[in-house]
């Protein structure tokens, strides 16, 4: 075989499609987040505004975070030395678990090095524990997840997305005798929608099911204490396994799973991609715990992620943008065809120093290809003229169509 013809073969029909992923190399400065610097390939650089990052609260320049990891730093230096069970577990690591379980009332946490190795590594496992468990998914939960799923050898079942009745009826159709465990996201991030959270934890009661619930897009974000949709609407003494991250509104890098003591302690157990992972470094960690209990109390900063948001739908939508609002703190504009998505990308990058990358398939179905913007409590409304002026010209100079395109 000709391994690279292969691979050109492989690259050239991402580039034919116009969904060959570039990473743009940023460099984000402390204090000024969300402005940071572009290199561009040839070396020379431009400011610009990031208005697609995940960092969705600017925690990764809050004092407090930067202040803990560089306590943390200075007193045990970079990494953590191996496994949480070779010298890996230090009072950092036990101080986040500790923050995490006590912010979802739930009696213990586990600390992951992502949420994508939390996800993939617990129900991976979770078959073990549970022998014949059959795990029904919702059809569009995050590549983490089916990849969990899929590699645990169990029983699945894939039901509709956000549908309830789908649900009810695969549950149904099962052996009522047969462990079962639901899987799903409280905010799915590529359309912004809330998954059924109360209804799902009542079929799991009625069936006898274990619900499992992917909190990432929403922990530091909703709730009373940052603990997420269900901890808003008042589920978390309902839902067994949470999965979260620290990647995000926490600012930092990791994820963690909270649940019981028992179910947390077996997972440590048996999940190999816990076992034999190194841990995250202490100064990571540090700066996560501190992350997390300032954020247990600082409701005002939530408060204004969510008006920042609001008010950026709001403009978009008056321009006739077709966008998707499902009230939450996640804004897709549409534009349908991956070569165009990329093009108004590009244009926004170099012409108006605006960075919003390029939706495309597989990560949204084709037709749906869009620009995600995240807008922050640290955009400001100068930030946000600037977009919505650059968005309303790129707009008709691509002749796009305007709202029609909106799910």
């Amino acid at each position: 075989m000709d391994y690279n013809n292969a691979l050109n073969h492989a690259l050239d029909s991402l580039h034919n499609e116009g969904r060959y992923r570039t990473f743009i190399d940023i460099e984000r400065r402390k204090g000024q987040f969300p402005h940071a610097t572009w290199t561009r390939p040839d070396g020379s650089q431009q400011d610009i505004t990031v208005w697609c990052g995940n960092d969705y609260l600017g925690m990764g320049q809050h004092p407090v975070v930067l202040n803990a990891m560089h306590e943390a730093l200075d007193a045990t230096g970079a990494g953590s030395g191996g496994t949480r069970n070779i010298s890996g577990t230090t009072v950092y690591h036990k101080r986040l678990e500790a923050e995490l379980a006590d912010l979802h009332d739930k009696e213990a946490a586990l600390v992951f090095t992502s949420a994508y190795i939390a996800n993939d590594a617990t129900l991976s496992t979770l078959p073990r524990l549970f022998p014949g468990l059959i795990i029904y998914s919702d059809e569009l939960n995050h590549a983490s997840m089916i990849e969990g799923i899929r590699r645990n050898g169990g029983a699945k079942r894939v039901f509709k997305h956000n549908d309830l009745a789908d649900l009810c009826a695969k549950l149904a159709a099962d052996d009522p005798a047969a462990p079962k465990l639901i899987a799903f996201e409280s905010v799915y991030s590529m359309d912004g929608d809330f998954g059924p959270i109360s209804g799902i934890v009542e079929l799991a009661e009625e069936f006898g099911a274990l619900t499992y619930l992917d909190e990432v897009h929403a922990v530091g974000m909703y709730g009373p204490r940052g603990g997420g949709v269900a901890q808003k609407l008042g589920f978390s003494d309902r839902i067994d396994i949470i999965n979260g991250t620290l990647g995000k509104a926490y600012g930092v890098m990791g994820g963690y799973i909270a649940a019981s003591a028992k179910m947390c302690d077996a997972v440590r157990s048996y999940a190999p991609g816990f076992i034999f992972t190194t841990s995250l470094p202490p100064v990571v960690a540090a700066g996560a715990a501190a992350s997390v209990a300032h954020l247990k109390t600082d409701q005002a900063l939530r408060d204004l992620h969510q008006e920042r948001a609001a008010v950026l739908k709001l403009r978009l939508k008056g321009m006739g943008l077709p966008i998707i609002d499902h009230g939450s703190h996640i804004v897709p504009v549409i534009v349908g065809d991956p070569v165009h998505t990329k093009k108004i990308s590009d244009m926004l990058l170099r012409d108006h120093g605006i960075y919003v990358q390029p939706i495309n398939f597989p990560t949204v179905p084709r037709g749906t290809e869009r620009l995600r913007f995240t807008p922050s409590p640290v955009h400001d409304p100068k930030m946000m003229d600037a977009l919505v002026h650059a968005m309303d010209r790129l707009w008709s100079h691509c002749a796009l169509n305007r709202a029609e395109l909106a799910g």
